[in-house]
C-alpha cells in the first residue's frame, strides 16, 4: 500500500476515535477544563498525531493508548460525580478573594493573582470599584463570581414588590428558508399562520434566513439579503397588543399582591384599561 494512502487511512481512524472519545467525555468549554482534563486533551492530541504519521509497524499501539486515556478520563468523570473529595482533589476548590468588601491578600498570594489581575477580572464582570463588591470568589475553572453590595445591585421587580409573569424563550420556526417542525410544535402555531405573517410582510419563505416567534406571539425574521429591510409591522395592531398586555399585567398584579391598597388601585386601572381597549379596538383594527 502506498505510504500516502496509509497516512490517510490512519488519520481517518484517529479522527473517528477522537470524535467517539470526545462524545463520551461530554461537552465542556476550554475554560471549564480541570487540570487533568487539560493534560488529557494534550496527550490525546499527541497520540492522534502519532497514529497518523508514525510509519512503523507499531502504530496500532497508539490506538490502544488513545482508548486507555479515553477510558481513564471517563472513569475519573464518573468518580467525580460520585465523590466530593475526588472533585476537590482533581478540580480544586473555589477560593474567596473578597469577603464583606475586604480583599483577602493571603488568598491572592495562594492563587498567585496580582492586584492588576484582580481588577481585570472584576472589570470583566462590569465592576470597576472594589468598594462596590460584597463577595468575590475564584472558581476552579479560573472564572470569577461576584456579588455586589446590596445598594449597588440593579433594582428588580421583586424589590418593588411587583409580580411579573414568566417569559418564554423565542421559538425558532424558520431556518435557512425552511420551516422547522420542532419549533412550530413548541410555539403552538401552524405553517398556515407563518405563511400569513410572511404574506403580510411581503416576504417569501425562501428569503428568510432566520425566523423566531417571541413571547408575545410575534414573528421576527432576518432576511438573506442584508440590503433589504424587513417591512414594518402594522403599528396600530402592535399598539393594541401592548394595551392588552398592560391589561393582563394589571390583572395579574391585582390577583397576586397582598397589599390591599395596591390591589384596589390595580383592579381600578385594569377596569379602565379594559374599557380603553374596548373603545379603541375598532379603530386600531382597521
Amino acid at each position: 500500500m502506498p505510504t500516502w494512502i496509509e497516512v490517510i487511512i490512519r488519520t481517518l481512524v484517529a479522527v473517528v476515535i477522537l470524535f467517539l472519545i470526545t462524545k463520551m467525555l461530554g461537552k465542556r468549554q476550554v475554560s471549564q477544563l480541570s487540570l487533568f482534563e487539560y493534560i488529557t486533551g494534550i496527550t490525546i492530541g499527541s497520540l492522534a498525531a502519532y497514529v497518523s504519521l508514525e510509519l512503523d509497524s507499531s502504530w496500532h499501539l497508539g490506538i490502544i493508548s488513545l482508548l486507555v486515556w479515553g477510558g481513564v478520563s471517563l472513569g475519573i468523570e464518573f468518580l467525580q460525580l460520585k465523590s466530593k473529595k475526588a472533585r476537590d482533589l482533581i478540580d480544586g476548590k473555589a477560593t474567596v478573594l473578597i469577603q464583606k468588601g475586604k480583599i483577602l491578600e493571603d488568598e491572592l498570594k495562594k492563587e498567585r493573582i496580582t492586584t492588576d489581575e484582580l481588577l481585570e477580572l472584576l472589570r470583566k464582570k462590569d465592576v470597576f470599584q472594589v468598594a462596590d463588591v460584597e463577595f468575590a470568589v475564584m472558581e476552579p475553572s479560573g472564572d470569577m463570581s461576584v456579588l455586589l453590595k446590596k445598594e449597588n445591585r440593579p433594582l428588580t421587580a421583586k424589590d418593588l414588590d411587583i409580580t411579573v409573569g414568566s417569559e418564554d424563550e423565542p421559538k425558532t420556526v424558520i431556518m435557512d428558508g425552511k420551516m422547522m417542525s420542532e419549533g412550530l410544535l413548541a410555539s403552538g402555531f401552524q405553517q398556515e399562520w407563518i405563511h400569513r405573517e410572511l404574506e403580510k410582510l411581503g416576504v417569501e419563505l425562501e428569503e428568510v434566513f432566520l425566523g423566531q416567534v417571541d413571547s408575545m406571539g410575534q414573528l421576527q425574521i432576518d432576511l438573506y439579503d442584508d440590503q433589504l429591510e424587513v417591512p414594518k409591522r402594522n403599528q396600530a395592531l402592535l399598539l393594541l397588543a401592548t394595551l392588552k398586555q398592560c391589561e393582563a399585567d394589571l390583572t395579574t398584579f391585582a390577583l397576586s399582591t397582598q397589599n390591599e391598597i395596591a390591589k384596589d388601585q390595580s383592579e381600578y386601572c385594569a377596569r379602565r384599561m379594559t374599557q380603553v381597549v374596548k373603545e379603541v379596538s375598532p379603530y386600531l383594527k382597521r
